[in-house]
């Protein structure tokens, strides 16, 4: 078994990525090969609907200059994908947005090709909006036909500064929990 977190947070070992390996810890636990992939500092850009995908179906972006290609190919190999994000101005990061434009195309270019993985959304935030990044992580994982795991609460935690988020107790808890679940459906499903 393996799990793959995304984070797309600007900063690399903030507050998204603090909640993600919590996630991890949880699947490490149960003997699942955890990875936690940062996007900070990485060059990546949106989907520019050339629709070289749906022409080649290789499971790749046909552009090549950064880190999406490598991202898809982890998705692909992973048994569990989390993808996290931090609340911009209500939503989920242009980071975030532009790999799941590019690996959910890749996807539907492919036949579905994450289809039935399992995925579970993470999302932070200062005091409110995350219920939106949320939602727009779950879309990803729902059109990829992809099987979406929750928690004991909303998958969310509540941090601004560098490792606040280490202070929400709840979210923390929620996010073990959503590890238990991964890890006992992954279990289920093998």
């Amino acid at each position: 078994m393996q799990a793959v977190a995304f984070c797309g947070s600007a900063r690399k070992g903030g507050n998204t990525a603090l909640l993600l390996q919590t996630v991890l810890d949880s699947l490490a636990e149960r003997g699942i090969h955890t990875e936690l992939v940062e996007l900070a500092g990485k060059d990546i850009h949106g989907c520019r609907a050339c629709y070289g995908c749906l022409k080649n179906k290789n499971q790749r972006c046909v552009f090549a200059q950064d880190v999406v290609n490598d991202c898809i190919a982890k998705m692909v190999a992973a048994d569990i994908i989390l993808l996290g994000s931090p609340t911009y101005f209500a939503d989920l990061t242009a980071e975030m947005k532009a790999l799941i434009d590019r690996a959910g195309m890749v996807g539907r270019a492919n036949n579905a090709l994450y289809r039935r993985k399992i995925g579970a959304a993470v999302a932070v935030a200062r005091r409110a909006g995350a219920l939106s990044v949320f939602d727009s992580i779950n879309h990803f994982f729902l059109i990829g036909e992809m099987i979406v795991v929750g928690s004991s609460y909303w998958n969310v935690g509540f941090g601004r500064d560098k490792g606040e988020v280490a202070g929400d107790e709840e979210g923390l808890r929620t996010m073990r929990t959503l590890g238990e679940n991964l890890g006992w459906l992954a279990e289920k499903i093998a």
